[in-house]
């Protein structure tokens, strides 16, 4: 067994939500649960009785009576038939004066909001919806900053039952059409522009040219963003409103529209990187449910806790960390570079706001770690109890980073699940110990193993696929304009016929955890032997002199070989002694075929706009074929530097 690097107090520990939970189920059940593996193993095996459980963590609605119809269908399950409930009502539950929301910003841009102002805010725009015909199952998309307007105009939409599908600002005009064009909304909300690492970004012309192709827009309501004093100008586009003048004058009652249990909520979109981006449709009870669920059991979050999670509205962990309301906690939103006005900015943030539950990227903290930053001994971040990590995995040598620099007694959670379930498939778990390297536990209610090639379960330490064998509330609905299935069934089933194959590499460990060893599709074969590009990237993390990496296969003499490209600090160059101090690192710590047979310099990386790697698109040009989609790339001329490499034909 491997020695932990935090282990949780006895009074942290049966303090938790989690160990509440045990004890209900003993006295209720008579059976003993003495670990998490206990209550995990009993929420596979009594799945309707779990989930009715989650309901009663503060879910508002009817559950009626039936829980899960052809349970054994994946797809084709259906929860919680006859509930009837309204997603906008459970996350706007309160209405006093203390803190909902802190909305923040790279310029120092404070707003916050209580519980009372956002319900009357939500109230206002809700009333203005449906004076303009939104009703159930209408579209109301947003080109917007996380800000608090973002979160209003969600919660407005919800409330009506209608949609709620948003992108990114930094998204180019081609890149959003991509995506709402497909769902067609009849209201857009935007703002005149954004700020990125110290740039102010005007979005008029942007907003003029989408107005004009989607032709069932019927409203773009348009919020200050860039001058919050001053009133946006609409420039001539006909469908244009300001905020302030479309929100209705007075809230009237919120009414919340009583809606099936798998009623749509969201649209969330693939990242695009290898087509144009499938419409995932997720249903509101699901979601709720399976929100409700991490937050108060997996994080134990519930009233008096602030969380922060660093994202985007293009990111589904914008959706996850909204939802952050129904289990009572303060969410604090955070708009720009997460380096602006320099590299401490969200660490000064967390103090400033008392953050208890902290959220963020793997490569937002292994970025840290290159910059030396030591936020523990600089800020005071006594209030921090959790930290969760996510985008990508979390090498190994980082998990020592947080505990050496950020701070000692801390639950370190790194987490992986993602757009296709809005949700986790493993996450943390405050009564476990943190190992090294490993997600803590599998989800609670989630059927997740590891498959060989064949369908096969791998033992406990073997490399596969990762799978979920039994249905669970936040699978998607289906993908929008897919009325037969086609393309959701291919999209996870056809791999493993009846199971949902995720599309991760990854392994079981001796501790009852998880290792994300990278995406399946990236997976490199030289020789025949499988390797997980994150094997690699742990090593190269190693190295001080390399900022990032990123590896691929490359077809060469009937076999694979790994290419290896790299970006150092500044005014670094890789000569020999450098790549053969690289070629030493992978060789001795993960083995001689892990060795890059290439290992070549480069300014800049692709990423996507929510700053994962975009390993497919750079293995595509460097066999000379073209990238599906570029506007899903947050710095498409980075792929420039990997085409027609001399270093890459001998």
């Amino acid at each position: 067994m491997a020695t932990p690097l935090w282990r949780p107090d006895p009074l942290r520990r049966e303090s938790s939500r989690l160990a509440a939970l045990m004890h209900e189920l003993a006295a209720d059940t008579g059976l003993p649960f003495t670990d998490y593996a206990d209550l995990h193993a009993w929420s596979l095996n009594h799945p309707e009785t779990f989930w009715s459980r989650v309901w009663t963590l503060g879910a508002i609605g009817e559950p009626g009576q039936r829980v899960l119809e052809n349970p054994t269908a994946m797809p084709g399950a259906r929860w919680f038939p006859e509930a009837r409930l309204n997603f906008a009502a459970n996350l706007l539950r309160r209405r006093d004066d203390t803190p909902a929301l802190i909305a923040c910003d790279e310029r120092g841009r404070r707003q916050e909001l209580s519980h009372a102002e956002l319900h009357d805010q939500v109230a206002r725009l809700a009333r203005a919806l449906r004076d303009s015909g939104v009703e159930a199952g209408d579209r109301v998309a947003g080109l917007v900053p996380n800000s608090e307007h973002a979160v209003i105009a969600m919660l407005a939409a919800a409330s009506l039952g209608a949609v709620w599908s948003s992108c990114s600002p930094d998204f180019g005009v081609q890149g959003v059409l991509d995506r709402f064009g497909q769902i067609e909304p009849k209201v857009l909300v935007g703002c005149d522009g954004y700020h990125w690492n110290g740039k102010a970004i005007a979005l008029h012309d942007r907003l003029k040219a989408l107005a004009a192709q989607l032709p069932k827009l019927e409203r773009l309501v348009l919020f200050p963003f860039l001058d919050p004093e001053a009133a946006p100008e609409t420039h001539g586009i006909d469908v244009a409103m300001a905020w302030d003048d479309y929100l209705a004058a007075t809230g009237e009652p919120l009414e919340f529209v009583a809606l099936p249990f798998d009623h749509p909520l969201y649209i969330l979109y693939s990242s695009g990187t290898t087509g144009r981006p499938k419409c995932i449709v997720h249903g509101a009870g699901g979601t709720l449910l399976q929100h409700l669920k991490e937050h108060r059991l997996h994080c134990d979050l519930g009233e008096g806790d602030v969380l922060f999670y660093y994202t985007t509205c293009g990111w589904m962990m914008w959706n996850w960390l909204v939802s952050g309301l129904a289990s009572g906690a303060t969410l604090v939103l955070y708009d720009g570079s997460p380096f602006a006005p320099d590299p401490a900015a969200l660490w000064r943030l967390a103090e400033r706001e008392g953050v208890t539950c902290f959220g963020t990227s793997a490569r937002y903290l292994t970025a840290c770690a290159k910059d030396g930053l030591r936020p523990g001994r600089d800020h005071d971040l006594s209030a921090l109890r959790t930290l969760l990590s996510t985008g990508s995995a979390l090498p190994h040598e980082a998990f020592d980073y947080v505990y050496r620099a950020i701070k000692e007694d801390l639950l370190l959670a790194s987490i992986s699940g993602g757009t296709d379930i809005v949700s986790c498939f493993a996450l943390g778990c405050p009564i476990r110990p943190v190992y090294r390297g490993q997600l803590q536990c599998r989800g609670l209610g989630m059927a997740v193993a590891v498959y060989d090639a064949t369908g096969k379960p791998c033992a406990v330490g073997e490399k596969g696929e990762l799978v979920c064998t039994q249905p669970f509330p936040s699978m998607p609905l289906g993908f929008w304009n897919d009325p037969d299935g086609k393309r959701y069934h291919a999209a996870y089933f056809d791999r493993f016929p009846g199971v949902w194959a995720h599309g991760d590499y990854a392994e079981l460990t001796a501790e009852d955890g998880l290792i994300i060893h990278g995406r399946a599709d990236t997976v490199l074969n030289p020789g025949g032997v499988r390797i997980g590009t994150a094997e690699i990237y742990r090593q190269v993390d190693k190295v001080d002199e390399v900022l990032e990496s990123l590896c691929i296969g490359q077809q060469w003499q009937d076999d694979v070989r790994v290419v290896l490209f790299v970006r150092l600090r500044d005014g670094l160059t890789l000569d020999d002694a450098l790549r053969q101090r690289i070629r030493d690192t992978i060789r001795i710590h993960a083995s001689p075929r892990h060795v890059p047979a290439r290992i070549l310099q480069v300014d800049d990386l692709p990423c996507t706009r929510s700053g994962k790697l975009v390993e497919l698109a750079v293995r595509d040009v460097v066999h000379g074929r073209p990238v599906a989609n570029l506007e899903a790339l947050a710095n498409p001329e980075a792929l420039a530097q990997f085409e027609d490499l001399p270093e890459l034909r001998e």
